[in-house]
């Protein structure tokens, strides 16, 4: 069975780097998102991590790994919320305590989704992979990014739909942030390998592909234990978001994830918009999606609000997923079951 947690109205929401830290120059960004939580009710309490970055990683991975630890294991924290990805949080795996998580809710995205994934599977507590921290510094979130709330708010035994936007970010403007902080100007599309109305259900699993792909032969990547003591080998509904891999080597990364096994009762892979699906000589991001769906017999559905091209669905890895792409459209209706 999963265990799902509960998001309490006034919930203290402790932050932490297990990845990346904010340089200094940033930090105003860090101080505005609390600020936000706290005008939303919720109480802040902010680990030293998140202010030190160097070396490409906010400190050593033991030091990462006991801050997180710590406020898994705090009875008052309800959330933990990192400010944002990063890219070498698989250094703490090994220093993270599973036996001790706690049912409370963890929020990200990017190299978080290591984290998350690895939670999910390992222990069968739900983790969330939706916005950053960082990206709620606005004087208010779109209605998708905004969703988070709602979900993370669900009650174990209820569902939860959510719609695909009307309008995503084409491209960063660090510089020159709206009110909602991304620039939402391109009309959103959902699309789907057939052309046609796809519906899919599953247990649903994911992350960024280029983090949560070394995982794959590690013991927090044991798909199929996952399956057996977790979930009853219910199909699993895949979600993928790619922040920099070529259309080859993404590619690979799916064929090895077929080979580990990480595909086998699969219902449908989804497939975030990405900036990076650059083609390879000919080979095109679709040529990658057409070739999985030929070899796994199962429905594609890509350009989702997922992962680096804002703004994003809350993902429940572990929850029960209807959805159904149509007409540029989709819903995802996740069941807490």
């Amino acid at each position: 069975m999963i265990t799902y947690p509960f998001l309490e109205k006034e919930a203290l929401i402790g932050v932490t780097a297990p990845s990346s830290g904010v340089e200094p120059e940033l930090h105003e960004l860090i101080k505005q998102s609390c600020r936000r939580m706290k005008l939303k009710g919720f109480e802040v309490t902010c680990g030293d991590t998140i202010w030190t970055q160097d070396k490409a990683k906010s400190g050593p991975a033991k030091k990462r790994a006991d801050e997180f630890n710590k406020m898994m294991t705090d009875e008052n924290i309800g959330l933990i919320f990192p400010p944002w990805g990063g890219e070498l949080l698989i250094e703490i795996l090994e220093e993270i305590d599973f036996s001790k998580i706690q049912n409370k809710w963890v929020l990200g995205y990017s190299d978080t989704s290591v984290l998350l994934l690895a939670i999910t599977l390992t222990t069968g507590v739900a983790t969330a992979h939706g916005t950053n921290l960082i990206d709620l510094r606005g004087e208010y979130s779109d209605e998708t990014t905004a969703m988070w709330e709602k979900v993370l708010a669900t009650k174990p035994g209820e569902h939860v739909l959510q719609y695909s936007s009307s309008k995503y970010q084409e491209k960063w403007l660090h510089d020159q942030p709206t009110s909602c902080v991304f620039h939402l100007t391109e009309t959103t599309r959902w699309k789907t390998i057939s052309n046609k109305k796809v519906e899919m259900e599953g247990r649903l699993v994911g992350g960024c592909i280029d983090v949560i792909r070394h995982l794959i032969g590690t013991p927090f990547g044991d798909v199929e234990s996952f399956r057996k003591n977790y979930i009853n080998h219910a199909p699993l509904l895949w979600y993928f978001e790619n922040c920099h891999l070529s259309t080859t080597d993404l590619r690979r990364t799916l064929v090895q994830m077929k080979l580990a096994g990480w595909f086998d009762n699969c219902a449908g892979i989804m497939f975030g918009r990405s900036a990076a699906n650059m083609p390879v000589e000919n080979y095109t991001i679709e040529d990658v999606y057409q070739d999985i769906s030929e070899e796994l017999h199962i429905p594609i559905a890509y350009d989702i609000d997922c992962g680096h091209v804002p703004p994003q669905m809350t993902f429940i890895n572990g929850s029960y997923a209807e959805v159904i792409v149509e007409e540029g459209k989709g819903t995802v209706r996740q069941y807490f079951k």
